[in-house]
């Protein structure tokens, strides 16, 4: 996992973007904003690690920053079935046998030292309707989108549920107050277009998650440790002021 901290010309940052972006940069709270968009897949563990440590980093720097965390879709397998295939028989044949021991061993450590239990039992597969969920989860507040990430997150790798399950986005989407998921999740094409215009928006030009852009200049990449979140915090805080 990479740690340097790299600015780019992110290509969503347009010219009305940057001018909304300026003025919303000090908050009514006195507090430097710092926006964060996160480009994640729902099947990703590293993207789970990353997340929580971003959540360090911003609690450990919420005296001198407000935050503002936007999700927008990945896959890391687009052709994956609907119907989902089991966990463990899907990685031990992507990886081999040998290698998905050691990865699988590797990131029980990972969770435990987050304070959760990673668990491969269970279905994977295809992840389009947690990101229509996610991607509606949005027009309704990002603190809500944050929170249903959170537990799509925790459903698939700590309690073994499959993230193409209807019936658990369904809960997820109950449990944090998502309005209209019912509706969106029985019709397959809701929100496909709007999924796939954030992919294109946001996701095109990277190769792999969590890959988190900071004040819409400066990119990190893979489950960085809250200190290297910080460090960038200070650097985007920095930069703006000038």
């Amino acid at each position: 996992m990479p740690s340097r901290l790299l600015p780019i010309r992110a290509p969503f940052l347009t010219k009305p973007t940057a001018l909304r972006f300026a003025k919303h940069m000090a908050s009514n709270t006195g507090k430097k904003l710092i926006q964060i968009d996160v480009s994640s897949d729902t099947v990703c563990p590293w993207c789970f690690v990353g997340k929580k440590n971003l959540e360090k980093a911003m609690e450990q720097t919420m005296d001198k920053f407000d935050f503002e965390v936007r999700w927008h879709p990945f896959s890391l397998n687009p052709d994956a079935p609907k119907e989902g295939v089991k966990k463990s028989d899907f990685y031990k044949t992507k990886f081999g046998p040998v290698q998905f021991e050691r990865a699988t061993a590797r990131m029980r450590e990972m969770f435990r030292g987050l304070g959760f239990e990673y668990d491969m039992s269970g279905l994977t597969g295809n992840t389009m309707d947690s990101h229509r969920l996610i991607t509606l989860a949005g027009h309704q507040g990002y603190d809500k989108q944050n929170a249903l990430v959170d537990e799509l997150f925790v459903s698939y790798f700590c309690q073994g549920k499959y993230i193409g399950d209807r019936q658990v986005l369904m809960d997820a989407a109950r449990k944090v107050g998502i309005e209209g998921a019912e509706e969106l999740l029985l019709d397959p094409s809701k929100g496909v277009d709007e999924v796939k215009e954030e992919l294109n928006k946001y996701s095109s030009g990277i190769s792999g998650v969590p890959h988190f852009v900071i004040n819409g200049k400066y990119q990190l990449s893979g489950g960085q440790p809250p200190n290297i979140f910080m460090r960038a915090f200070e650097t985007a805080a920095k930069d703006a002021a000038e």
